[in-house]
């Protein structure tokens, strides 16, 4: 399609008609002059990221007698909840547990790709979000594969129900071995249990398959967010099913005003009610969680929640303080939700939403991801679910009214956390209103001693290898663990994301560029604690962990990717980390090798990105592959 709005890059409309509706083109050429306000704000967010860099600064709180760019709202309005809020629906007062993943399959056909839906809508969580964003591979047309799979569970088409009535007996099966019982008793009935939500992807991501009238790449968040509504909201309101989106990676006030805009002019190109599509924010954003009752006031009718995510959370703190050489991180897995920064960060987010607006409407706080996967050896699986079960009982405490899990059999080991306690959620439970002092601010970036050691380091480097591999073959989820546990069945395959793949690289960049202190000594490499993480010795390690990938057998590490997408993924980790100038996202640098399997053509694209990065202070987001 070539019209005056946006142009659809080879036959994709003809292919995908069902997702390409006349209905839904007509939105995406009503919403493209969005793309301009979006790619204005991401450069203003690039900006802010290279000042705070040059001039070693750190975030801050907005003036509280400020007005929030691009609205009339001011700051301290915002903080003081005087703004109109949502009334949280009904399909939403309760979510004890949201399970997360994509509705597609890599190079899947419809009939094995739309299992993916089947699991999550019979899986008993009471919310499921069908990843567009960090979960969903990118290879080829996956994101209209999702689109379509979507599509079709809604509307309940003959194809989906089949499939849904064999992954019903399926998950009985397992379920009567691992659990004692049978989960699912009428298949078609549980079909409509659990209320669908769509993550779109960021303001940061471009879309691979639509250009604007200037032949510039379109935000992705643009196409996501106008498929998925337009769609499937009448199938849904017909059901009785909110509308509803999670929203990722926003930093600032002002751009959650930007989706603000772009859902309400959506609204009204479909003739729905201001507010009728609902929205979680996903805290995933240092800056974000300095603004979070102005990120509030900016959705207005639209909000209903925030999430607490660590790993992405993690990262972007790791982003911020990429300039002070005081701030380090330790292992990564010592940075749990009640470490240092992470417990301010968590304490903010559940005052935030237990601050009333105007008219005394609170707001949700969803819980975490729980990344654990039921499979393993027996003593290494009843250890983790005890440790997965620990987990959503604090959050719990806490006040989160659920929480997230990563795969459909963990919903039936987490959800009797909730279920023991009964109430639909913790709406309103009362902690002290926000401040906003010089110690609230040192607090959110708050390092508390902790190991960084060998062991941390090849964990970290493992996976991220492991993680850049599976993603150029479409898995953007994957369950990976690191080299060395392999075959040992105790440790256990967790479920990665794009966002855990990113965490592992910035680490692992502050270790090296900025001289960390081993903490323990490391027999293997010979290293003593005191000695510093040197680029010598990292490089030791890079050499060691890549030729244990290239050992491993084909169940952990493809065989045909030893020669394609691995050395791929080496290359990018490599240049990321020896890298003076930290990239401000590691998906970048994997995103414009996606469908590119030949290493000398990635080292192109890879060196074309940094010098971009680093002479003109710009990120390439599009697909470098479009062909109109």
């Amino acid at each position: 399609m070539n019209d005056q709005a946006i142009s659809i890059r080879d036959n994709l409309q003809d292919i995908y008609k069902d997702v390409y509706t006349t209905e839904a083109l007509t939105a995406l050429s009503a919403l493209a002059h969005f793309n301009t306000r979006i790619k204005d704000v991401m450069a203003t967010r690039m900006q802010r990221r290279a000042t705070r860099q040059q001039s070693q600064t750190r975030i801050n709180f907005l003036d509280a007698a400020s007005t929030i760019p691009g609205t009339a709202i001011t700051v301290q309005d915002a903080r003081n909840g005087n703004f109109d809020g949502a009334v949280i629906p009904a399909d939403l007062q309760r979510q004890w547990i949201q399970g997360t993943g994509p509705a597609a399959k890599p190079n899947a056909p419809v009939e094995n790709s739309i299992r993916n839906v089947a699991y999550a809508l019979l899986s008993g969580a009471d919310g499921w979000m069908f990843d567009g964003e960090d979960a969903l591979g990118q290879i080829t047309t996956m994101s209209l594969d999702n689109q379509r799979n979507l599509k079709l569970a809604i509307h309940k088409d003959p194809l989906f129900l089949k499939v849904a009535e064999q992954v019903a007996s399926e998950m009985n099966r397992w379920a009567k071995s691992f659990l004692g019982r049978e989960t699912i008793a009428d298949w078609k009935t549980q079909l409509d249990f659990t209320t669908k939500i769509f993550r779109a992807r960021g303001l940061h991501l471009d879309d691979r398959h639509i250009r604007d009238a200037n032949g510039v790449a379109i935000a992705a968040s643009i196409v996501d967010a106008t498929l998925y509504v337009v769609n499937n909201y009448k199938a849904l309101q017909e059901a009785g099913s909110s509308i509803v989106l999670y929203l990722p990676k926003i930093q600032t006030a002002e751009e959650a005003g930007v989706w603000n805009e772009l859902l309400s002019a959506l609204e009204n190109h479909v003739g729905l009610e201001i507010g009728a599509i609902k929205v979680y924010v996903l805290v995933e954003q240092l800056e974000a969680t300095h603004q979070l009752m102005e990120i509030r006031a900016v959705l207005g009718k639209h909000f209903v929640g925030f999430n607490t995510g660590r790993w992405d959370y993690i990262n972007s703190v790791s982003d911020a303080m990429a300039w002070d050489k005081t701030f380090i991180n330790p292992n990564i897995e010592a940075i749990t939700m009640t470490y240092g920064y992470m417990r301010n960060y968590e304490d903010r987010v559940r005052r935030a939403v237990n601050t009333p607006d105007k008219n005394g409407n609170f707001a949700l706080w969803q819980g975490g991801m729980e990344p654990n996967i039921p499979v393993g050896s027996e003593e290494g699986v009843s250890a983790s679910m005890k440790k997965a079960v620990a987990g959503a009982e604090r959050e719990q405490r806490e006040g989160a009214s659920g929480k997230w899990v990563a795969h459909w059999k963990m919903v039936q080991i987490v959800r009797p956390v909730w279920e023991k306690i009964g109430a639909a959620n913790q709406l309103g439970r009362e902690f002290p209103r926000l401040t906003y002092t010089q110690q609230d601010a040192d607090g959110l970036i708050l390092i508390e001693p902790a190991p960084t050691d060998i062991r941390g380091a090849r964990n970290l480097l493992s996976v991220a290898l492991q993680y850049g591999n599976a993603f150029g073959q479409g898995m953007q989820a994957a369950a990976l663990k690191p080299a060395d546990f392999f075959g040992n069945d105790d440790i256990l395959y967790l479920m990665e994301d794009m966002a855990t793949g990113e965490i592992r690289l910035s680490i692992l960049w502050e270790w090296m560029h900025k001289g960390a202190i081993l903490t323990e000594d490391d027999l293997e490499t010979g290293t003593k604690a005191g000695a510093v993480f040197s680029e010598a010795l990292y490089q030791k390690l890079l050499d060691q962990e890549y030729d244990k990938l290239l050992k491993a057998a084909n169940k952990d590490v493809y065989d045909a990717s030893k020669t394609t997408t691995l050395p791929i993924a080496r290359e990018i980790a490599d240049v990321y980390m020896v890298s003076e100038v930290k990239p401000p996202w590691f998906i970048d640098l994997l995103n414009i090798n996606l469908n590119n399997t030949d290493l000398a053509i990635a080292k192109q694209r890879i060196r074309l990105y940094m010098d971009t990065l680093i002479n003109q202070g710009t990120r390439i987001t599009e697909n470098l592959d479009f062909i109109c």
